[in-house]
């Protein structure tokens, strides 16, 4: 080889060299490359494709559209959120956030509505008493409310189709519901913008103390984190992201504290209950909801209820047969 360059080597050494390259890439290969049986690389593009279209089914179904009215930073800012169905000719409608959206999604997963999104402080949530429920930033005395703890380092909004039943003292807490949909805390790595709905794993659940009344607080994941896979329960989350639900716990202790009110408390020796627990509650929260809607008008005190004809019984249905399903009755065991 003359000068260092490939033009000075004879035919016999450049072919060498190409076997000696290419032995080099093909060993690199199967260095890194995981291996695979025969039948496991058949399946891999039949596994992709069901999934693909597995997917693209549910997408279809029914698109969701987030749109806003009014003003951001005033009373009159409000999220909606609309439905389309596969056909171009069917007419967009304005879905409830509250009563519309399903509780279940795929399998065990339920349909999270992110009403404040992580790393932000303005307090959106659920308008129960307005039409349509929409998302609005909540009022006190006329002001907009923000966490003046700062921002939130959690995705937070709630389950569709629960209700916290203030008449209802809970046996294991000694305190009525708030009158809200079940709050979930979302600990997953993306920000969810308000209004979206994703599905989400449980994990467990924390028993929050609120002007004596219990705040279940849902610990969950979304299904598409890359945590999700190996998250399964509130052990998990201490084994695998430790001290994430110890600054859970003392964000929702303090965060009322600026505004000069004392700490919050919470029951059960302030223990997060496993996913059983939480399926326990979603359970309960859920029949709340729909003995609140058969009742109707003469139990909402001013919540906005969807009338029965309106209603999706189909998905209501399947949403109390899921949750009976995953529900444990023995809750003393599994405190």
């Amino acid at each position: 080889m003359e000068g260092g360059t490939l033009a000075g080597m004879s035919r016999a050494d450049m072919l060498s060299l190409a076997l000696s390259l290419g032995a080099a890439s093909m060993s690199l290969y199967l260095l890194l490359a995981k291996p695979r049986s025969g039948e496991e690389r058949e399946a891999e593009p039949a596994k992709r494709s069901d999934k693909k279209e597995s997917q693209v089914e549910r997408m279809n179904q029914v698109e969701r559209l987030i749109m806003e009215r009014g003003k951001h930073g005033t009373e009159d800012f409000r999220v909606h959120v609309l439905a389309r169905g596969t056909s171009t000719e069917e007419p967009v409608a304005e879905l409830s956030l509250w009563h519309d959206i399903p509780l279940v999604a795929e399998g065990e997963l339920f349909n999270f509505i992110c009403e404040i999104p992580k790393c932000t402080r303005k307090k959106f949530e659920v308008a129960t008493k307005e039409g349509a429920t929409p998302i609005k930033q909540d009022t006190k005395k006329g002001v907009l409310r923000e966490f003046k703890k700062g921002d939130i380092f959690f995705n937070y909004g709630c389950f569709p189709r629960t209700w916290e039943n203030p008449r209802l003292v809970h046996p294991d807490t000694g305190f009525p519901g708030d009158n809200d949909p079940l709050d979930v805390c979302e600990i997953g790595l993306r920000q969810i913008k308000t209004g979206d709905v994703r599905q989400v794993k449980v994990l467990g659940i924390l028993a929050m103390i609120d002007d004596d009344e219990t705040d279940w607080k849902v610990v969950a994941i979304d299904a598409e984190d890359r945590w999700a896979a190996e998250l399964n329960d509130v052990d998990d989350c201490e084994r695998l992201i430790p001290g994430t639900l110890d600054l859970i716990r003392e964000w929702f202790r303090t965060y009322k504290v600026p505004d000069g009110k004392p700490e919050n408390k919470f029951a059960f020796d302030e223990k997060f209950l496993p996913a059983s627990y939480a399926h326990k509650v979603i359970h309960e929260t859920h029949e709340e909801w729909a003995k609140l809607v058969h009742a109707g008008e003469t139990q909402a005190d001013g919540l906005h209820l969807p009338s029965k004809d309106k209603l999706n019984c189909d998905t209501v249905t399947r949403d109390s047969k899921i949750v009976r399903t995953l529900s444990n009755s023995n809750l003393a065991a599994i405190a």
